[in-house]
């Protein structure tokens, strides 16, 4: 797909943005403030539109220079746009701007770079409306349970800031507490979202983001519930207790809770972002930690895993430790789900064309199964195909190819996004916030991460195989084959080790 298409896309979603936010509001809403908060989407859509038709007149072909420098222009703009309009509407506005800018492979990178500032650069509630939220969740009484609580907090989100506390038995907290007025506004948000996507549809057939109103009216009341939230903390602190690189922050509840706070035991550690050192070792804990035991052994995946949600420390024996944080936002995978996807990685891995066109085909894209992989790796299809993932060979312009193949291609993603099942949506996500922090750390493209993801799979696979096995032969015999195809990996492993360090000293 072209520029200019691409340019009708984002000009209808715009102005979707602004008539349905405003239509929302006069349905459901009707209140000063709802109308202010639409009626800012309406006249940042307006400009936006106007800007592209004024700017794209009169301008040569989509494949001369000057056309794709005044291009780059009207995306900034329009980028920067955005993202005051989503800082000063806050709330669901800025989770969807922070879902936008990891969505390097479907939008212009104007539009990414601009809005990745979100996951850093939330706006800050002010302490005493910090101790409103906190009053009328339990009462007046409990700001009495704190020895000191710090005015300025150490980090804020879309929904929620997070500000250090010690309570009067010296416990230090980290106490969460949401933004006020998100939860009234959300409604509103979410309607607004649905009947933009919709119009977007109606303009657009070809470019229906359904699944986007869809996933947000489903997950955004459960990651506004921090009661659910805690319980979700404290389900995979118990799941992973055996992890030793990760570090669980308990929960600390009190008698009576309505889910508008939260308070967690306080970790004073760095965010993965600034770590200069073990970025080797950070990159294996998190592949380990989210492939080989949140998605393929127990299906259970933490799915905002965004450099502001991983603090790191340094072990006095020099490796990683790992904090998790955040824990609103998870799904569960089926078993089957689990298995197919296992499946799929190992064809990707391996570069088997037929099998990742078979088990693209049970997640509902097999006729799209060579842009499903690359969505699925975040590689191109010519490093997959020719195995260079397991091998760890690296193509300097790939990151280019990508871009470039993304630009022609986003009709085809937004059809892939509407037809894998729902789970895959967020798995998209995850692996999307996985990839930011390895771009931060500088670790993409490891062959390490690969093989230890292969370890994962063929484990999960052969399991089931043995599992569905009618005979303690069969049994025995898919043992064995596991047992052999383990060794080949610790083999490939090595010898891939042996000479990156015979690279490095010669």
């Amino acid at each position: 797909m072209g520029l200019k298409r691409l340019t009708k896309l984002l000009a209808g979603g715009v102005v979707a943005l602004g008539a349905g936010g405003t239509a929302a509001t006069l349905i459901v809403h009707g209140d000063d403030a709802g109308f202010l908060r639409f009626g800012r989407a309406a006249m940042t859509g307006i400009a936006i539109v106007i800007d592209y038709k004024m700017s794209m007149r009169n301008l040569p072909s989509e494949n001369n220079d000057k056309y794709q420098s005044i291009m780059s222009l009207v995306h900034q703009r329009s980028a920067s746009r955005l993202l005051e309009l989503c800082s000063r509407n806050g709330g669901c506005f800025i989770k969807v701007g922070q879902h936008i800018g990891s969505l390097d492979y479907l939008l212009p990178k104007e539009y990414v770079n601009t809005l990745k500032v979100l996951h850093d650069n939330a706006p800050e509630t002010s302490k005493e409306d910090v101790f409103r939220v906190m009053k009328e969740d339990l009462g007046e009484e409990i700001l009495s349970e704190f020895e000191t609580f710090e005015e300025q907090p150490i980090g804020t989100a879309s929904l929620a800031q997070v500000h250090k506390a010690v309570l009067k038995d010296g416990t230090v907290l980290a106490v969460k507490v949401q933004h006020p007025k998100v939860k009234a506004n959300s409604f509103v948000d979410m309607n607004t979202m649905e009947i933009l996507v919709k119009t977007v549809a109606w303009i657009f057939p070809s470019f229906s983001f359904l699944w986007l109103a869809d996933e947000t009216k489903r997950n955004l009341p459960l990651e506004l519930d921090f009661e659910f939230e805690g319980k979700n903390a404290e389900r995979v602190s118990s799941m992973l207790s055996y992890i030793p690189f990760l570090k669980n922050n308990d929960i600390h509840r009190f008698p009576r809770y309505t889910g508008s706070f939260l308070l967690h035991e306080f970790s004073p550690w760095s965010s993965v972002k600034e770590e200069e050192l073990m970025t080797d070792h950070i990159c294996l804990s998190m592949t380990y930690l989210w492939s080989s035991e949140m998605i393929f052994k127990h299906g259970f995946v933490h799915c905002d895993p965004h450099p502001g949600n991983v603090l790191v420390k340094r072990t006095p024996q020099h490796k990683a430790q790992i904090v998790l944080l955040d824990h609103g936002l998870y799904t569960t995978l089926t078993n089957e789900f689990r298995i197919n996807y296992a499946k799929l990685w190992m064809s990707i891995i391996r570069g088997d064309e037929a099998g990742i066109k078979e088990h693209s085909y049970a997640m509902n894209c097999g006729e799209l199964y060579g842009l499903f992989s690359c969505m699925v790796a975040g590689r191109a299809w010519s490093s997959i195909s020719k195995q260079k993932l397991q091998t760890g060979e690296v193509n300097p312009n790939e990151d280019n190819e990508i871009q470039e193949n993304a630009a022609n291609l986003i009709q085809d993603m937004v059809h892939v996004l509407n037809k894998v099942p729902r789970e895959m949506l967020l798995i998209f996500k995850t692996n999307d916030c996985l990839r930011g922090i390895d771009s931060r750390l500088k670790t993409r493209f490891r062959a390490n991460a690969f093989i230890s993801m292969t370890k994962s799979c063929t484990q999960v696979v052969f399991e089931e195989k043995i599992k569905l096995s009618g005979s303690w032969v069969g049994q025995l015999l898919l043992k064995m084959q596991r047992t052999l195809a383990m060794l080949a990996i610790e083999f490939t492993q090595l010898t891939l080790q042996y000479f990156s360090h015979k690279g490095t000293q010669s």
